[in-house]
């Protein structure tokens, strides 16, 4: 089950290991970790770098140390956060887990809304001129999907910081690192988003006059197309032998 690490940042590299082993239920909830001493042997680094590495598996919400001092695997589905999603979305062979996949798009098509009438809820004339020249990008890369594709994520890193939220930022950061895991196979999936400037240009224009529902629905129309998109994608790659 375990194996030598490198010796390149290893207490990370220790929390990636036994991370991996924890979302892919080679470590089920309830098991008990072997000792610093003995996964520090298994592993073939030192007793310091199994510490820390245990220590974020501690932040992450992944084990607990239990009263006498046994460290206990915790359910992930229960404990766990958005910082999860890049485990679980590519598994140990590479392959994508769908049901991740589509649980990240229905979350992303539930917060864009509110995040984009989070951004209109008063009046931003400077915060729609910087979507504009996103927007702008995002139209003149309207035959080159890759580039669009980067000029959406501006679109939208630019929102949601425009937003003001804490939470809607953090939940950003977490989607973004996972969709960067299989960006270049959702570059031809979301052309049909990319080419859908109309909703955002509405998008823009209500965060310019201060309408979040008119921001809810132009966000709401355009992700959609998205998710459609992505949907059937997964079920294409289920599909494939």
């Amino acid at each position: 089950m375990f194996e030598p690490l490198s010796r390149q940042s290893l207490s990370g590299s220790v929390f990636e290991q036994l991370r991996d082993q924890i979302v892919g239920h080679q470590l089920a909830a309830g098991d008990a970790l072997p000792s610093e001493r003995l996964l520090a042997e298994l592993l073939g680094v030192n007793r310091g770098a199994v510490r820390e590495g245990i220590k974020r598996l501690q932040q992450t919400g992944l084990i607990a140390v239990r009263h006498g001092g046994s460290t206990v695997v915790l359910d992930y589905l229960e404990e766990g956060g958005l910082e999860l999603l890049p485990a679980l979305l590519i598994d140990k062979n590479g392959r994508i887990n769908p049901a991740a996949a589509r649980s990240i798009m229905a979350l992303r098509s539930s917060l864009a809304p509110s995040v984009a009438a989070s951004a209109a809820a008063r009046p931003n004339p400077a915060l729609a001129e910087r979507l504009t020249v996103h927007l702008e990008a995002l139209v003149q890369a309207d035959q080159r999907p890759a580039d669009a594709q980067e000029a959406a994520m501006d679109f939208w890193a630019e929102l949601v910081r425009g937003s003001g939220n804490l939470a809607f930022r953090l939940a950003f950061n977490s989607m973004s690192k996972t969709y960067r895991q299989i960006w270049p196979l959702l570059t031809e999936a979301l052309a049909p988003e990319f080419g859908d400037q109309a909703n955002l240009r509405t998008l823009t224009n209500a965060v310019a006059k201060g309408d979040p529902q008119a921001a809810r629905e132009a966000a709401a129309a355009h992700v959609a197309i998205g998710e459609q998109a992505v949907m059937q994608l997964m079920d294409r790659y289920e599909g494939a032998p």
